[in-house]
């Protein structure tokens, strides 16, 4: 490389970015499409939560009150 004119080294190091540049383009990438499924995992897990606790709400108001529960045992 100490041989090489100033030229052919600017054009290596140019040559050596724009690997680099499509390496972190395609990374880039990847990464995206990972927070695209996790956001969309998240949201669906979100929903289900949602209706459980809508359904568990729905089964303790439908159980007796505590007082009316304790007036009945013997």
């Amino acid at each position: 490389m100490s041989n090489s004119t100033p030229i052919d080294q600017i054009a290596e190091r140019v040559d050596r970015l724009l690997l680099r540049y499509g390496e972190l383009q395609r990374t880039n990438a990847l990464l995206t499409t990972q927070v695209d499924a996790l956001t969309h995992e998240r949201d669906t897990l979100k929903s289900r939560l949602s209706a459980a606790r809508a359904r568990v709400d729905a089964l303790l108001d439908k159980l007796p009150e505590a007082s009316v529960v304790q007036k009945e045992l013997p």
